[in-house]
């Protein structure tokens, strides 16, 4: 009867272990396929770092330009910088970003891979940034980012001073521009180049209004 009992447990214990082994293969398998779903999802990525080159070459292409009419106040000071996870600095404008997101009732996803491109101009007291934003939305990993403008104008005590005196902040574009991992940078380019020169004149309107 000992005897028995014994091989009853092994038996029990076996079946168990073929059981958990199954579950195992299952849950493998199904942890390989969310990881392929997520590495397709993450491919908008890709077309966000496209973009923020793209927007890099039509802002430089801009304040160029300006640097000009500019030059009668007093001498511009332009910068132009990427931000983004292979810059180190994606956490910047989080707060900003936060705000243009639910301007348009969107959750910024911080979770995933935020880029940026940032532009600064600075005459005398006064310094325009502007912020060109690449980030996911949706709580959970959709594959769907959106692109949003943002300014900031900084007024400084002096011309020297480099702490500034006040500062105010206001969204540029009046929409978000969308895109999926699905979406080819070059077949939306011309559309994002126009959008993003629209949210650019305002940021450069309002700027101008301060000198």
């Amino acid at each position: 009867m000992q005897a028995l009992s014994v091989d009853t447990d092994s038996e029990i214990s076996y079946q168990k272990s073929l059981t958990s082994a199954v579950i195992e293969n299952l849950a493998q398998k199904f942890g390989r396929r969310r990881e392929q779903k997520h590495a397709e999802l993450r491919r908008v990525n890709a077309v966000a770092i496209a973009l923020r080159t793209l927007a890099r070459t039509k802002v430089e292409q801009e304040l160029n330009r300006l640097s000009g009419p500019l030059a009668e106040v007093a001498q511009p000071q332009i910068n132009v910088g990427y931000g983004g996870p292979d810059y180190g600095n994606a956490y910047w404008y989080k707060f900003e970003v936060v705000q243009s997101a639910n301007e348009n009732h969107k959750f910024a996803n911080f979770a995933e891979d935020h880029y940026f491109l940032k532009a600064s101009v600075r005459v005398g007291r006064e310094r325009l940034i502007f912020v060109t934003s690449f980030h996911h939305v949706g709580r959970e990993l959709s594959g769907i980012m959106e692109a949003t403008c943002f300014a900031q104008l900084e007024s400084y005590e002096d011309s020297e001073d480099r702490q500034y005196a006040a500062e105010s902040f206001f969204i540029c574009s009046v929409e978000p521009f969308v895109f999926t991992y699905k979406t080819e940078a070059g077949a939306i380019a011309g559309a994002f180049t126009q959008w993003q020169d629209a949210a650019l004149a305002v940021a450069i309107k309002e700027f101008g209004d301060r000198l």
